[in-house]
Protein backbone atom coordinates (compact mmCIF):
# COMPACT_ATOMS: atom_id res chain seq x y z
CA UNK A 1 0.00 0.00 0.00
CA UNK A 2 0.92 3.77 -0.28
CA UNK A 3 1.99 6.06 2.67
CA UNK A 4 0.35 8.88 2.49
CA UNK A 5 -0.07 12.08 4.66
CA UNK A 6 -3.30 13.50 4.46
CA UNK A 7 -5.59 13.02 7.04
CA UNK A 8 -8.31 10.72 6.17
CA UNK A 9 -11.65 10.18 7.38
CA UNK A 10 -11.86 7.78 10.25
CA UNK A 11 -13.45 4.77 8.63
CA UNK A 12 -10.83 5.15 5.77
CA UNK A 13 -8.29 5.62 8.47
CA UNK A 14 -8.90 2.11 10.14
CA UNK A 15 -9.51 0.81 6.96
CA UNK A 16 -5.82 1.34 6.05
CA UNK A 17 -4.73 0.87 9.16
CA UNK A 18 -6.44 -2.86 9.28
CA UNK A 19 -4.44 -3.43 5.23
CA UNK A 20 -1.24 -1.81 6.44
CA UNK A 21 -0.90 -4.82 9.44
CA UNK A 22 -2.03 -7.52 7.47
CA UNK A 23 0.79 -6.55 4.96
CA UNK A 24 3.26 -6.38 7.91
CA UNK A 25 2.05 -9.88 9.01
CA UNK A 26 2.58 -11.68 5.29
CA UNK A 27 5.97 -10.09 5.14
CA UNK A 28 7.16 -11.76 8.45
CA UNK A 29 4.66 -15.24 8.05
CA UNK A 30 7.33 -17.93 6.82
CA UNK A 31 9.91 -16.49 9.54
CA UNK A 32 7.22 -16.27 12.14
CA UNK A 33 6.48 -19.92 11.60
CA UNK A 34 9.48 -20.83 13.81
CA UNK A 35 13.08 -19.97 13.45
CA UNK A 36 14.39 -16.96 11.57
CA UNK A 37 17.64 -18.38 10.21
CA UNK A 38 19.15 -15.29 9.03
CA UNK A 39 22.87 -15.30 9.63
CA UNK A 40 23.81 -18.95 10.14
CA UNK A 41 24.92 -20.99 7.33
CA UNK A 42 24.08 -24.00 5.23
CA UNK A 43 25.67 -25.25 2.02
CA UNK A 44 23.51 -28.05 1.41
CA UNK A 45 22.89 -30.69 4.52
CA UNK A 46 26.31 -29.68 6.03
CA UNK A 47 26.71 -26.50 8.31
CA UNK A 48 29.82 -24.68 7.29
CA UNK A 49 32.33 -23.44 9.94
CA UNK A 50 34.85 -21.09 9.62
CA UNK A 51 38.35 -21.62 10.00
CA UNK A 52 39.24 -18.54 10.92
CA UNK A 53 37.88 -14.81 10.81
CA UNK A 54 38.23 -12.36 8.15
CA UNK A 55 41.12 -10.14 8.28
CA UNK A 56 38.67 -7.38 8.71
CA UNK A 57 36.87 -9.40 11.66
CA UNK A 58 40.62 -9.31 13.10
CA UNK A 59 41.44 -5.70 12.24
CA UNK A 60 38.69 -4.66 13.81
CA UNK A 61 39.43 -6.83 17.15
CA UNK A 62 42.32 -5.28 17.59
CA UNK A 63 40.90 -1.90 18.37
CA UNK A 64 37.92 -0.72 20.66
CA UNK A 65 35.86 -3.86 19.79
CA UNK A 66 34.68 -4.85 22.79
CA UNK A 67 32.15 -2.14 22.73
CA UNK A 68 28.41 -3.85 22.43
CA UNK A 69 25.55 -2.15 20.99
CA UNK A 70 22.44 -3.14 22.16
CA UNK A 71 19.03 -2.11 19.98
CA UNK A 72 15.69 -2.08 21.83
CA UNK A 73 13.19 -2.18 19.21
CA UNK A 74 9.41 -0.22 20.47
CA UNK A 75 7.69 -1.91 17.90
CA UNK A 76 4.37 0.00 16.63
CA UNK A 77 5.28 3.68 17.27
CA UNK A 78 5.75 4.93 21.03
CA UNK A 79 4.34 8.00 22.31
CA UNK A 80 7.22 9.83 22.71
CA UNK A 81 5.11 12.57 24.42
CA UNK A 82 4.31 10.68 27.31
CA UNK A 83 7.42 8.99 27.54
CA UNK A 84 9.59 12.07 28.46
CA UNK A 85 7.52 14.92 29.37
CA UNK A 86 8.16 18.51 28.37
CA UNK A 87 7.33 20.47 32.02
CA UNK A 88 8.23 23.02 30.36
CA UNK A 89 5.35 23.40 28.20
CA UNK A 90 3.28 21.31 30.63
CA UNK A 91 -0.39 23.72 30.06
CA UNK A 92 0.08 22.51 26.36
CA UNK A 93 0.96 19.33 26.74
CA UNK A 94 -2.58 18.48 29.10
CA UNK A 95 -5.24 20.41 26.85
CA UNK A 96 -3.96 18.31 23.89
CA UNK A 97 -4.28 14.89 26.30
CA UNK A 98 -7.16 16.11 29.01
CA UNK A 99 -7.35 11.50 29.38
CA UNK A 100 -3.82 10.72 28.84
CA UNK A 101 -1.68 13.42 30.66
CA UNK A 102 0.34 12.23 33.49
CA UNK A 103 -0.31 14.38 36.32
CA UNK A 104 2.88 16.42 36.93
CA UNK A 105 2.71 15.05 41.16
CA UNK A 106 3.39 11.65 39.16
CA UNK A 107 6.49 12.52 37.01
CA UNK A 108 10.10 11.85 38.32
CA UNK A 109 12.02 15.18 36.77
CA UNK A 110 14.91 13.97 34.82
CA UNK A 111 15.50 18.15 34.80
CA UNK A 112 13.52 21.44 35.46
CA UNK A 113 12.13 20.83 31.81
CA UNK A 114 11.68 17.40 31.67
CA UNK A 115 10.25 14.22 33.40
CA UNK A 116 9.40 10.56 32.79
CA UNK A 117 6.13 8.93 34.74
CA UNK A 118 6.64 7.56 37.89
CA UNK A 119 6.08 3.80 36.87
CA UNK A 120 9.34 4.34 34.73
CA UNK A 121 11.66 5.41 38.18
CA UNK A 122 13.69 2.28 37.85
CA UNK A 123 15.56 4.76 34.75
CA UNK A 124 16.22 7.33 37.63
CA UNK A 125 19.42 5.63 38.82
CA UNK A 126 20.63 5.43 35.58
CA UNK A 127 20.00 9.43 35.31
CA UNK A 128 21.49 9.93 37.95
CA UNK A 129 24.56 7.98 37.77
CA UNK A 130 25.04 9.59 34.22
CA UNK A 131 24.17 6.61 32.34
CA UNK A 132 21.16 8.08 30.43
CA UNK A 133 20.66 10.25 27.49
CA UNK A 134 17.64 11.44 25.87
CA UNK A 135 17.69 12.58 22.17
CA UNK A 136 14.77 15.05 21.12
CA UNK A 137 12.31 14.89 18.08
CA UNK A 138 14.44 12.49 16.02
CA UNK A 139 12.90 11.64 12.95
CA UNK A 140 13.10 12.30 9.17
CA UNK A 141 12.02 14.11 6.12
CA UNK A 142 8.38 13.43 4.97
CA UNK A 143 7.97 10.67 7.54
CA UNK A 144 5.99 7.81 6.88
CA UNK A 145 2.62 7.42 8.90
CA UNK A 146 2.66 3.41 7.61
CA UNK A 147 4.54 0.69 10.21
CA UNK A 148 5.30 -1.06 7.45
CA UNK A 149 7.26 1.36 5.11
CA UNK A 150 8.68 3.43 8.23
CA UNK A 151 10.19 0.29 9.84
CA UNK A 152 11.87 -0.30 6.23
CA UNK A 153 13.26 3.38 6.53
CA UNK A 154 14.47 3.15 9.60
CA UNK A 155 15.87 0.16 9.33
CA UNK A 156 17.45 0.45 5.29
CA UNK A 157 18.11 4.58 6.20
CA UNK A 158 16.18 5.33 2.54
CA UNK A 159 13.65 7.56 3.09
CA UNK A 160 12.55 6.84 -0.36
CA UNK A 161 11.72 3.00 0.67
CA UNK A 162 13.55 1.37 -2.31
CA UNK A 163 16.41 0.03 -0.30
CA UNK A 164 15.88 -3.25 0.13
CA UNK A 165 19.19 -3.77 2.68
CA UNK A 166 19.44 -2.64 6.35
CA UNK A 167 22.36 -0.35 7.83
CA UNK A 168 24.09 -3.23 10.05
CA UNK A 169 23.26 -5.47 7.26
CA UNK A 170 25.82 -3.20 4.88
CA UNK A 171 28.13 -2.86 7.49
CA UNK A 172 28.49 -6.69 8.45
CA UNK A 173 28.73 -7.02 4.38
CA UNK A 174 31.78 -4.86 4.42
CA UNK A 175 33.32 -6.13 7.83
CA UNK A 176 32.92 -10.19 6.31
CA UNK A 177 32.82 -9.36 2.62
CA UNK A 178 33.74 -13.34 2.21
CA UNK A 179 30.86 -13.96 4.12
CA UNK A 180 29.51 -16.81 1.99
CA UNK A 181 32.61 -19.13 1.82
CA UNK A 182 34.11 -18.10 5.01
CA UNK A 183 31.44 -16.55 7.76
CA UNK A 184 33.11 -15.50 11.21
CA UNK A 185 33.37 -18.09 14.10
CA UNK A 186 30.96 -16.56 15.71
CA UNK A 187 27.16 -14.59 15.06
CA UNK A 188 27.87 -11.26 13.62
CA UNK A 189 24.64 -10.06 15.17
CA UNK A 190 22.03 -11.68 17.54
CA UNK A 191 18.13 -10.61 16.88
CA UNK A 192 15.14 -11.75 18.93
CA UNK A 193 12.05 -11.15 17.34
CA UNK A 194 11.20 -8.46 14.68
CA UNK A 195 10.88 -10.73 11.97
CA UNK A 196 10.50 -9.71 8.41
CA UNK A 197 12.62 -6.50 9.87
CA UNK A 198 15.67 -5.24 7.29
CA UNK A 199 18.01 -4.07 9.92
CA UNK A 200 20.94 -7.10 9.14
CA UNK A 201 20.05 -7.55 5.98
CA UNK A 202 23.07 -7.28 3.07
CA UNK A 203 23.21 -7.71 -0.72
CA UNK A 204 22.77 -11.66 -0.15
CA UNK A 205 22.46 -12.85 3.78
CA UNK A 206 21.32 -11.61 6.83
CA UNK A 207 24.28 -11.03 8.98
CA UNK A 208 22.01 -11.82 12.24
CA UNK A 209 21.69 -15.48 14.67
CA UNK A 210 17.92 -15.08 14.81
CA UNK A 211 14.96 -16.62 16.72
CA UNK A 212 11.12 -15.46 16.81
CA UNK A 213 10.74 -15.39 20.73
CA UNK A 214 13.38 -15.45 23.96
CA UNK A 215 12.22 -19.24 24.32
CA UNK A 216 13.60 -20.36 21.94
CA UNK A 217 17.08 -18.80 22.21
CA UNK A 218 16.87 -20.46 25.92
CA UNK A 219 16.71 -23.69 24.24
CA UNK A 220 19.39 -23.28 21.92
CA UNK A 221 21.49 -21.98 24.47
CA UNK A 222 20.50 -23.92 27.18
CA UNK A 223 20.85 -27.56 24.99
CA UNK A 224 23.15 -26.02 22.27
CA UNK A 225 19.79 -27.50 19.73
CA UNK A 226 16.27 -25.76 19.84
CA UNK A 227 14.30 -29.25 19.01
CA UNK A 228 14.48 -32.41 20.78
CA UNK A 229 15.17 -35.69 18.52
CA UNK A 230 15.05 -38.51 21.28
CA UNK A 231 11.95 -38.42 22.67
CA UNK A 232 9.60 -39.39 18.90
CA UNK A 233 6.93 -41.94 18.63
CA UNK A 234 8.28 -44.79 17.46
CA UNK A 235 6.13 -44.26 13.90
CA UNK A 236 6.24 -42.95 10.22
CA UNK A 237 5.35 -39.60 12.22
CA UNK A 238 8.19 -39.54 14.22
CA UNK A 239 10.47 -40.33 11.58
CA UNK A 240 8.96 -37.09 9.75
CA UNK A 241 9.35 -35.25 13.05
CA UNK A 242 13.14 -36.28 14.48
CA UNK A 243 13.72 -35.29 10.58
CA UNK A 244 12.59 -32.01 10.74
CA UNK A 245 13.91 -31.14 14.03
CA UNK A 246 17.24 -32.43 13.30
CA UNK A 247 17.46 -30.20 10.20
CA UNK A 248 15.87 -27.24 11.81
CA UNK A 249 18.94 -27.96 14.77
CA UNK A 250 21.41 -28.46 12.25
CA UNK A 251 21.07 -25.16 10.69
CA UNK A 252 22.14 -23.30 13.38
CA UNK A 253 25.77 -24.00 13.54
CA UNK A 254 26.60 -20.95 15.32
CA UNK A 255 24.30 -22.85 18.73
CA UNK A 256 27.21 -24.45 20.48
CA UNK A 257 29.16 -21.52 20.40
CA UNK A 258 26.30 -19.26 22.07
CA UNK A 259 25.39 -22.24 24.26
CA UNK A 260 28.92 -22.08 25.84
CA UNK A 261 28.71 -18.73 26.34
CA UNK A 262 25.53 -18.99 27.86
CA UNK A 263 26.12 -21.80 30.23
CA UNK A 264 29.38 -20.33 31.32
CA UNK A 265 28.15 -17.69 33.84
CA UNK A 266 24.58 -16.85 35.20
CA UNK A 267 22.47 -13.76 35.50
CA UNK A 268 23.42 -11.99 38.98
CA UNK A 269 20.01 -10.45 39.54
CA UNK A 270 16.40 -11.37 38.57
CA UNK A 271 13.79 -10.26 35.96
CA UNK A 272 10.43 -10.38 36.07
CA UNK A 273 8.44 -12.96 34.16
CA UNK A 274 7.50 -10.65 30.94
CA UNK A 275 9.08 -11.11 27.22
CA UNK A 276 11.80 -7.78 27.52
CA UNK A 277 13.15 -9.02 30.47
CA UNK A 278 13.62 -12.19 29.18
CA UNK A 279 15.32 -11.40 25.79
CA UNK A 280 17.87 -9.35 27.95
CA UNK A 281 18.36 -11.46 30.30
CA UNK A 282 19.61 -13.64 27.67
CA UNK A 283 21.36 -11.27 25.76
CA UNK A 284 23.21 -9.97 29.54
CA UNK A 285 24.47 -14.15 29.49
CA UNK A 286 25.97 -13.80 26.16
CA UNK A 287 27.95 -10.64 26.85
CA UNK A 288 29.32 -11.39 30.33
CA UNK A 289 29.97 -15.20 28.70
CA UNK A 290 32.12 -13.35 26.19
CA UNK A 291 30.50 -14.73 23.16
CA UNK A 292 32.51 -11.89 21.43
CA UNK A 293 28.99 -10.48 19.43
CA UNK A 294 28.66 -6.99 18.87
CA UNK A 295 25.10 -6.17 18.18
CA UNK A 296 22.48 -7.09 19.62
CA UNK A 297 18.68 -6.45 18.75
CA UNK A 298 15.58 -7.17 21.28
CA UNK A 299 11.69 -5.96 20.83
CA UNK A 300 8.86 -4.82 22.73
CA UNK A 301 5.88 -5.11 20.72
CA UNK A 302 2.84 -3.43 21.77
CA UNK A 303 3.05 0.06 21.31
CA UNK A 304 0.38 0.89 18.25
CA UNK A 305 -1.73 2.72 20.74
CA UNK A 306 -4.72 3.62 19.14
CA UNK A 307 -7.47 3.04 22.11
CA UNK A 308 -7.07 2.79 25.68
CA UNK A 309 -3.71 3.87 25.81
CA UNK A 310 -3.20 4.88 29.35
CA UNK A 311 -2.88 1.23 30.80
CA UNK A 312 -1.20 -0.46 28.14
CA UNK A 313 1.52 2.43 27.99
CA UNK A 314 1.96 2.44 31.56
CA UNK A 315 3.01 -1.61 31.29
CA UNK A 316 4.89 -1.36 28.76
CA UNK A 317 7.31 1.34 30.12
CA UNK A 318 7.39 -0.15 33.49
CA UNK A 319 8.85 -3.37 31.68
CA UNK A 320 11.24 -1.48 29.59
CA UNK A 321 12.48 0.81 32.18
CA UNK A 322 12.71 -2.65 34.90
CA UNK A 323 14.01 -4.88 32.39
CA UNK A 324 16.61 -1.73 31.30
CA UNK A 325 18.19 -1.00 35.01
CA UNK A 326 17.89 -4.75 35.48
CA UNK A 327 20.24 -5.32 32.26
CA UNK A 328 22.86 -3.12 33.40
CA UNK A 329 22.76 -4.38 36.79
CA UNK A 330 23.65 -7.46 35.92
CA UNK A 331 26.32 -6.29 33.23
CA UNK A 332 27.97 -4.17 36.17
CA UNK A 333 28.58 -7.38 38.47
CA UNK A 334 31.58 -8.51 35.76
CA UNK A 335 32.44 -5.16 34.51
CA UNK A 336 30.80 -5.38 30.93
CA UNK A 337 27.93 -2.45 31.62
CA UNK A 338 31.32 0.08 30.69
CA UNK A 339 31.51 -1.62 26.97
CA UNK A 340 27.51 -1.90 26.29
CA UNK A 341 24.98 0.95 24.99
CA UNK A 342 21.44 0.23 24.97
CA UNK A 343 19.78 2.39 22.20
CA UNK A 344 15.84 2.55 21.55
CA UNK A 345 14.13 2.83 18.48
CA UNK A 346 10.57 3.28 16.93
CA UNK A 347 9.27 3.55 13.34
CA UNK A 348 7.36 6.51 14.54
CA UNK A 349 5.74 8.83 17.50
CA UNK A 350 1.92 9.41 18.15
CA UNK A 351 0.04 12.71 17.17
CA UNK A 352 0.29 15.05 19.84
CA UNK A 353 -3.59 15.19 20.48
CA UNK A 354 -5.34 12.18 22.02
CA UNK A 355 -8.16 10.92 20.01
CA UNK A 356 -11.66 9.86 20.34
CA UNK A 357 -10.86 6.28 21.73
CA UNK A 358 -8.66 7.19 24.59
CA UNK A 359 -5.15 6.82 21.90
CA UNK A 360 -2.64 8.67 19.96
CA UNK A 361 -2.94 7.70 16.03
CA UNK A 362 0.34 7.34 14.36
CA UNK A 363 2.71 11.01 14.44
CA UNK A 364 5.94 11.80 13.67
CA UNK A 365 8.85 13.12 15.96
CA UNK A 366 9.74 11.35 19.06
CA UNK A 367 12.22 10.93 21.71
CA UNK A 368 15.31 7.99 21.17
CA UNK A 369 17.08 7.08 24.30
CA UNK A 370 20.24 5.80 25.42
CA UNK A 371 21.66 3.63 28.06
CA UNK A 372 24.55 2.90 29.00
CA UNK A 373 27.88 3.86 31.26
CA UNK A 374 29.81 4.71 28.12
CA UNK A 375 27.78 7.77 27.79
CA UNK A 376 29.86 9.47 30.66
CA UNK A 377 26.69 12.01 31.59
CA UNK A 378 23.31 12.53 31.49
CA UNK A 379 21.59 15.05 29.42
CA UNK A 380 19.23 16.07 26.18
CA UNK A 381 20.51 15.90 22.54
CA UNK A 382 18.74 18.71 20.59
CA UNK A 383 15.58 20.92 21.07
CA UNK A 384 12.07 19.10 21.95
CA UNK A 385 9.58 19.97 18.93
CA UNK A 386 7.23 22.69 19.70
CA UNK A 387 3.86 21.54 20.92
CA UNK A 388 2.32 24.45 18.99
CA UNK A 389 4.54 24.73 15.32
CA UNK A 390 3.37 21.79 14.11
CA UNK A 391 3.63 20.36 10.31
CA UNK A 392 0.66 20.48 7.98
CA UNK A 393 -0.79 17.01 9.57
CA UNK A 394 -0.92 18.12 12.96
CA UNK A 395 2.40 15.99 13.73
CA UNK A 396 5.24 17.18 15.89
CA UNK A 397 8.41 18.40 13.24
CA UNK A 398 11.65 16.51 14.00
CA UNK A 399 14.55 18.49 14.71
CA UNK A 400 17.28 15.20 14.42
CA UNK A 401 17.35 13.07 11.91
CA UNK A 402 18.02 9.55 12.68
CA UNK A 403 20.23 8.62 10.72
CA UNK A 404 23.14 11.24 12.79
CA UNK A 405 22.48 9.11 15.49
CA UNK A 406 23.17 5.93 13.42
CA UNK A 407 26.43 7.53 12.18
CA UNK A 408 27.65 8.66 15.61
CA UNK A 409 27.02 5.65 16.75
CA UNK A 410 28.82 3.30 14.18
CA UNK A 411 31.46 5.57 14.22
CA UNK A 412 32.10 6.68 18.16
CA UNK A 413 30.97 3.53 19.82
CA UNK A 414 31.62 0.55 17.30
CA UNK A 415 34.90 2.29 16.06
CA UNK A 416 34.28 2.09 12.42
CA UNK A 417 36.17 4.26 9.78
CA UNK A 418 34.33 7.44 9.27
CA UNK A 419 34.61 6.30 4.94
CA UNK A 420 32.77 3.07 5.85
CA UNK A 421 30.15 4.85 7.99
CA UNK A 422 29.47 6.73 4.97
CA UNK A 423 28.99 4.17 3.03
CA UNK A 424 26.97 2.25 5.16
CA UNK A 425 24.54 4.99 5.62
CA UNK A 426 23.77 5.13 1.63
CA UNK A 427 26.90 7.47 0.38
CA UNK A 428 25.36 10.02 2.91
CA UNK A 429 27.13 11.84 5.22
CA UNK A 430 25.26 12.61 8.17
CA UNK A 431 26.45 15.09 10.93
CA UNK A 432 27.91 13.16 13.82
CA UNK A 433 26.48 14.16 17.33
CA UNK A 434 28.04 14.18 21.31
CA UNK A 435 26.46 11.54 22.49
CA UNK A 436 28.99 11.32 25.26
CA UNK A 437 30.96 8.95 23.81
CA UNK A 438 34.04 8.89 21.19
CA UNK A 439 36.79 6.51 19.29
CA UNK A 440 40.16 7.44 18.09
CA UNK A 441 40.06 7.49 14.84
CA UNK A 442 41.07 4.25 13.11
CA UNK A 443 43.84 4.71 10.53
CA UNK A 444 43.22 1.09 9.30
CA UNK A 445 44.29 -0.05 5.87
CA UNK A 446 42.17 -2.96 6.11
CA UNK A 447 39.11 -0.80 5.52
CA UNK A 448 40.25 1.25 2.95
CA UNK A 449 41.56 -1.34 1.15
CA UNK A 450 38.58 -3.83 0.95
CA UNK A 451 36.33 -0.54 -0.14
CA UNK A 452 38.32 0.51 -2.82
CA UNK A 453 37.73 -3.32 -4.75
CA UNK A 454 34.38 -3.64 -6.29
CA UNK A 455 32.23 -6.44 -7.61
CA UNK A 456 28.84 -7.36 -8.75
CA UNK A 457 26.41 -9.37 -10.90
CA UNK A 458 24.70 -8.28 -13.51
CA UNK A 459 22.32 -10.02 -16.20
CA UNK A 460 22.38 -9.42 -19.96
CA UNK A 461 19.96 -11.42 -22.01
CA UNK A 462 21.00 -15.03 -20.97
CA UNK A 463 24.54 -14.40 -19.96
CA UNK A 464 24.94 -14.07 -16.11
CA UNK A 465 28.49 -11.61 -15.90
CA UNK A 466 30.94 -10.60 -12.77
CA UNK A 467 31.94 -7.04 -12.84
CA UNK A 468 35.08 -6.16 -11.15
CA UNK A 469 36.73 -2.56 -10.71
CA UNK A 470 40.36 -3.32 -9.59
CA UNK A 471 41.72 -0.28 -7.67
CA UNK A 472 45.74 -1.81 -8.71
CA UNK A 473 46.97 -4.09 -11.01
CA UNK A 474 46.83 -7.11 -8.77
CA UNK A 475 47.03 -11.03 -9.34
CA UNK A 476 43.04 -11.47 -8.75
CA UNK A 477 41.77 -15.45 -8.48
CA UNK A 478 38.12 -15.65 -9.16
CA UNK A 479 36.32 -19.13 -8.49
CA UNK A 480 33.34 -20.66 -8.73
CA UNK A 481 31.32 -23.11 -5.97
CA UNK A 482 27.73 -24.68 -6.62
CA UNK A 483 25.56 -24.30 -3.75
CA UNK A 484 26.56 -27.02 -1.50
CA UNK A 485 30.45 -25.54 -1.63
CA UNK A 486 32.19 -27.61 -3.99
CA UNK A 487 34.62 -25.98 -6.20
CA UNK A 488 33.11 -25.89 -9.83
CA UNK A 489 35.82 -23.79 -12.07
CA UNK A 490 38.00 -21.34 -12.15
CA UNK A 491 37.20 -18.36 -13.79
CA UNK A 492 39.85 -16.00 -13.21
CA UNK A 493 43.45 -16.88 -12.16
CA UNK A 494 45.60 -14.04 -14.20
CA UNK A 495 47.45 -10.45 -13.44
CA UNK A 496 44.27 -8.29 -13.44
CA UNK A 497 45.31 -4.54 -14.48
CA UNK A 498 43.76 -1.91 -12.17
CA UNK A 499 40.64 -0.82 -13.82
CA UNK A 500 37.25 -2.35 -14.89
CA UNK A 501 36.84 -5.83 -15.85
CA UNK A 502 34.01 -8.04 -16.89
CA UNK A 503 33.70 -12.06 -16.59
CA UNK A 504 31.35 -13.80 -18.78
CA UNK A 505 30.81 -16.98 -15.95
CA UNK A 506 29.33 -19.52 -18.25
CA UNK A 507 32.30 -18.99 -20.72
CA UNK A 508 35.05 -18.76 -18.55
CA UNK A 509 33.94 -21.68 -16.45
CA UNK A 510 34.76 -24.16 -19.36
CA UNK A 511 32.50 -26.23 -18.22
CA UNK A 512 28.76 -27.63 -18.42
CA UNK A 513 26.79 -25.64 -16.44
CA UNK A 514 23.21 -26.45 -15.26
CA UNK A 515 21.09 -22.89 -14.60
CA UNK A 516 20.85 -22.02 -11.03
CA UNK A 517 22.28 -21.06 -8.02
CA UNK A 518 26.33 -20.74 -7.48
CA UNK A 519 28.58 -18.51 -5.45
CA UNK A 520 31.78 -17.24 -6.76
CA UNK A 521 34.41 -16.40 -4.76
CA UNK A 522 37.14 -13.21 -5.57
CA UNK A 523 40.48 -13.32 -3.94
CA UNK A 524 42.72 -10.62 -4.42
CA UNK A 525 45.83 -10.38 -2.00
CA UNK A 526 44.87 -11.29 1.32
CA UNK A 527 41.59 -10.42 0.81
CA UNK A 528 38.62 -12.74 -0.40
CA UNK A 529 34.99 -11.25 -1.38
CA UNK A 530 32.67 -14.05 -1.94
CA UNK A 531 28.13 -13.63 -3.40
CA UNK A 532 25.89 -15.89 -4.53
CA UNK A 533 24.49 -15.46 -7.99
CA UNK A 534 22.19 -17.26 -10.61
CA UNK A 535 23.79 -18.59 -13.48
CA UNK A 536 21.60 -18.84 -16.51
Amino acid sequence: MSDTNNTPNKNTEANIHDQEHKKWSRRSFIQALGLVGGGTMMLGSTPLTASRPSPLAVALSQGESDRVLVLIRLEGGNDGLNTIVPIYDYDVYANLRPSLKHELSNLVNLSSDFGIPNFMNNLEPLWGNGAMKVVHGVGYNNGSLSHFSSSDIWASTDITDSEQTGWLGRYFQDLYPDYRVNPPEIPAAVQIGSVGNLVFEGTDDNYAFSVANPQQLENIAANGTLYNVTDLPGCTYGDHLGFLRSTTNNTFNYASVISKAYKSVENSVTYPENDISRQLANVARMIKGNLGTKVYMVSLSGFDTHANQKGKHQELLTNLSTAVKLFFDDLSSSGHDQDTLAMTFSEFGRRPDENGSQGTDHGAAAPLMLFGPGLKGNGFIGNHPSLTTLNDDGNLIYNIDFREIYATVIQEWLCVSPTIVNQVLLGQNHNRLNLGFNCAALSNDEFELANSFTHMVMYDNNKTLIKIKNPNTQHTVVKLYDIIGREVSTLKNELLLSGDHTIDVRKESQTRLSTGQYIYRISVGDKHFSRSMIVR
